[in-house]
């Protein structure tokens, strides 16, 4: 190792122990997504809704679906039997994301499913539009400063307390079928004193539980002071029996994979990578430069055959020996045939030209007019020696070039 190279390495070095001493008491920043994934333990994940759900629903067997959507897993259920024509399974469907995370085609299913004697329990924020249209029902989104957000239950043999949430209670629903919807919840605000944030709508022999306050179930509010409490009384309602939890939402989708992911998720690992993949790009840059050497031009050898035979033939020409021109050109055409295109030269009669024309792929008529001026000469019939000069000489240029 050269000088150069050890000083390129200690400054390296110096600039990495320098990045990772400065961010060494430096906290984390939160990281305040709405992830919603049973993975994270963001503020807005639900890793411990989780890992307390069994608490929550007690004596209930809990099924997570995480790989496929609901449609293939309702559908990989169904009994199509004519004789049972019904789901091997009984229960509630479960959903809690922060935007709807439900295809169509799984909505349509989930219809099917509930009406089948079965129930759905859906908190997102927004719901899918076929959903919505079905059950008669819309819902609003309304900023309000979060401070001072109450939220509550309906029903006040489920529990009368209400809960202050210290965050942007921002949805709620704003049209209902009031003949068969059931209100469950409320919340309010400075400006408004109540908008419904929970509502039960029987379809068919089952029944949707539709609740606009996901967040309530995130880690941020599961251990902030009594909140698990609300969340408790929202879960109360799922009735009895087995629950299917959709856990694979849209943003799992953005969870990168990379064997870099640790290292990006770190402040002083990041730019540590980042200044190391500099340091190296302009050590190459800098090395490569000083140590290239310059490609000389070479000049291509000249061909000397071809100035030879320029030579000779103007020597031919310029004494007035035509004939022996002729016979030259002739003899130096067919040796290049039949060592190029290996076609016998000896006899230059139809079968050569057909030979001919499909080897080299030349114009027939310019083949015939070659042989017949080639054959014309060896005949010994001669008019003016340099016009068949020029003649034959054309005519090879047209079979070679």
């Amino acid at each position: 190792m050269n000088k150069s190279i050890k000083i390129y390495v200690a400054i390296l070095v110096f600039v990495l122990a320098l990045i990772l001493i400065s961010d060494r008491d430096e906290k984390k920043p939160i990281d305040w997504r709405p992830t919603f994934s049973v993975h994270d333990k963001i503020p807005y994940g639900l890793y411990i809704l989780n890992k307390e759900i069994k608490p929550l629903l007690k004596n209930q067997k809990i099924e997570r679906i995480a790989d496929i959507t609901p449609y293939e897993y309702l559908d990989s259920k169904y009994d199509a039997d004519t004789l049972v024509e019904n789901y091997k399974i009984q229960g509630t469907f479960l959903s809690i994301s922060d935007l709807e995370n439900i295809d169509e085609q799984s909505v349509k299913e989930l219809f099917y499913f509930v009406s089948r004697g079965n129930n759905a329990f859906l908190s997102m924020r927004t719901f899918p539009e076929a959903l919505m249209d079905s059950l008669k029902i819309d819902t609003k989104f309304e900023f309000h400063q979060p401070k001072n957000n109450i939220i509550w239950m309906a029903n006040k043999n489920v529990s009368s307390k209400k809960y202050v949430f210290q965050q942007a209670v921002e949805d709620y629903f704003t049209k209902i079928d009031t003949a068969n919807t059931t209100v469950l919840g409320y919340q309010s605000n400075e400006k408004k004193e109540r908008d419904i944030n929970f509502i039960k709508v029987p379809y068919k022999d089952g029944n949707f539980y539709l609740h606009t306050q996901p967040a309530a179930f995130t880690n941020f509010h599961l251990l902030k002071k009594d909140h698990f409490q609300y969340a408790e009384n929202v879960l109360s309602y799922i009735p009895k029996g087995d629950v299917f939890w959709y856990t694979k939402l849209q943003n799992d989708k953005s969870i990168s994979h990379s064997p870099l992911r640790y290292i990006h998720s770190q402040p002083a690992l990041k730019w540590a990578w980042y200044l190391s993949l500099i340091g190296i790009l302009i050590f190459i840059i800098f090395n490569a430069k000083r140590k290239q050497r310059i490609v000389p031009v070479l000049k291509p050898l000249p061909n000397l055959t071809v100035d030879f035979t320029k030579t000779i033939g103007n020597l031919y020409y310029q004494e007035g020996d035509h004939e022996n021109l002729i016979d030259k050109k002739i003899i130096y055409f067919l040796e290049k045939i039949r060592n190029e295109y290996l076609i016998d030269t000896t006899k230059l009669d139809d079968v050569f030209i057909q030979k001919l024309h499909h080897k080299t792929g030349k114009n027939i008529a310019d083949i015939q007019e070659l042989v017949f001026l080639i054959n014309e000469h060896r005949n010994s019939y001669h008019g003016s020696l340099e016009e068949d000069l020029i003649r034959i000489n054309n005519a090879i240029e047209k079979i070679l070039h």
